[in-house]
């Protein structure tokens, strides 16, 4: 098949910018999925706001300036922005949704027209993304799907002994970092001064209470973080659809503490892989319950270990042509 991807977000990349801090879930699925179906045999072709045309792994990466109708596709995805199909032809047209959009905003942003006209399947990453989207927004079908992990996860040698009395935050700040500091502060870190929070760079750092800024510059220092860390703590977020910072934990077999808001239940398998908590205490409780107790710890660990290497994107690809 010849299949094209559209994406206007401020972001430029190609394939060649995987690694890069810059690059999100989005942007990140594009790229590996382009890449997986090209492997498939199918002619790949991106559109989105890279500087230069290139070639990569027999994926063609354009500007999406130089989109046009003259080109026919049988398939077509747009990344957030169903109106970037005025751009080309296709046979059938596919929109992820990275946002839980009301009917209101979805006209207001000037989706509506667009969406009557395409009639795109909406592909959705689990049960929460599929209760909290407009049914109207639904018309003329779905598709399915659980997002994978950048090969680096899957490959990287883990090392007990490498591991830290830490914790570790890789989201994004708006992801309720201000409340997990909180919690951190008030209920966690005082009843328990031998431990650390490394998070993503903020202005609410509190090196006073053992709280740091993790690097931040590629992927790899993410993993080399990840690596050193006991728990993940995601509190979660109602904007958080899938939370590919979660996956990546559990690929590094590392377990986690969270709310549970948004999608983060989906991420966790209570009391196996880490904790979904009930209130904020309950939180602060399951996070101190992981440092104290080596051998829950180890017990979560070789739960995860056991689970790992099971979320790969040419089994996304292929899931998702399945659907089409």
């Amino acid at each position: 098949m010849k299949i094209c991807f559209l994406d206007n977000s401020i972001i430029p990349y190609t394939y060649n910018d995987l690694n890069s801090k810059h690059i999100r879930g989005g942007e990140n699925a594009i790229i590996h999925l382009s890449n997986e179906l090209s492997k498939l045999g199918n002619e790949i072709v991106v559109y989105n706001n890279c500087k230069d045309s290139c070639v990569i792994n027999d994926v063609k990466w354009f500007n999406i300036n130089q989109a046009n109708k003259s080109v026919y596709y049988d398939l077509a995805f747009t990344n957030n922005d169903i109106g970037l199909f005025n751009k080309i032809n296709a046979k059938k047209y596919i929109a992820f949704s990275h946002s839980i959009q009301s009917i209101e905003k979805f006209i207001r942003k000037g989706q509506l027209f667009s969406y009557l006209k395409y009639k795109p399947k909406i592909v959705l990453l689990g049960k929460y993304h599929k209760e909290n989207r407009n049914y109207l927004l639904k018309l003329f079908g779905t598709i399915n799907l659980e997002w994978a992990v950048d090969p680096l996860f899957l490959e990287t040698k883990l090392d007990e002994s490498l591991i830290e009395n830490r914790a570790i935050f890789t989201s994004r700040r708006d992801r309720n970092l201000d409340l997990l500091i909180k919690l951190w502060t008030k209920d966690i870190f005082p009843k328990n001064k031998s431990i650390k929070l490394y998070s993503t760079p903020s202005e609410l750092i509190n090196n006073d209470f053992n709280i740091f800024a993790r690097n931040f510059e590629d992927k790899k220092t993410m993993v080399n973080d990840l690596l050193k860390s006991k728990v993940l703590l995601v509190p979660g977020h109602k904007g958080e659809l899938y939370c590919i910072a979660a996956e990546e934990a559990r690929e590094l077999c590392i377990p986690i503490v969270t709310l549970g808001i948004g999608s983060l239940s989906e991420r966790v398998e209570h009391g196996i892989t880490g904790f979904i908590a009930k209130t904020p205490e309950e939180f602060a409780n399951y996070t101190l319950k992981i440092f104290n107790d080596e051998n829950l710890w180890k017990d979560l660990r070789n739960n995860l270990i056991k689970l790992r290497g099971t979320k790969k994107w040419d089994k996304v690809a292929f899931n998702l042509l399945s659907q089409i």
